[in-house]
């Protein structure tokens, strides 16, 4: 059974990550607001934790960027939510920003682990 993480246990998150991190939690299906953070937070074994504020505005620039494109629809909870989709422009971004992220937490981890490359 999983331990109760505190929010003593929990880490910012690194200004551009909320980005990515939502860009990634739509690639297989179209989330509302709230799916979309409870989904991070149990991805990253509540480590995460979106603040419904950031989250907001995160979803707004990206929307204005045309990463991710929305509509409005009915919750599992019956309630009007506001549903987001990645859009082909969205998904390009993902691939580059993933890809960048990948050869940056590599060499933090050579860095780290005092190994030469």
């Amino acid at each position: 059974m999983p331990t109760q993480k505190n929010s003593d246990d929990r880490i910012a998150l690194l200004q551009g990550t909320l980005d990515l991190l939502i860009l990634k939690t739509l690639v297989l299906s179209p989330c509302h607001g709230q799916g979309i953070a409870r989904s991070i937070q149990r991805q990253s074994e509540e480590v995460f934790f979106v603040d419904h504020g950031s989250l907001y505005l995160a979803l707004q620039r990206l929307e204005d960027k045309q990463w991710i494109s929305a509509e409005w629809g009915v919750s599992e909870n019956n309630r009007k939510a506001r549903f987001y989709s990645l859009t082909e422009k969205g998904r390009e971004h993902l691939v580059q920003k993933t890809n960048e992220w990948q050869r940056l937490t590599r060499a933090m981890g050579l860095v780290l682990s005092g190994e030469e490359a």
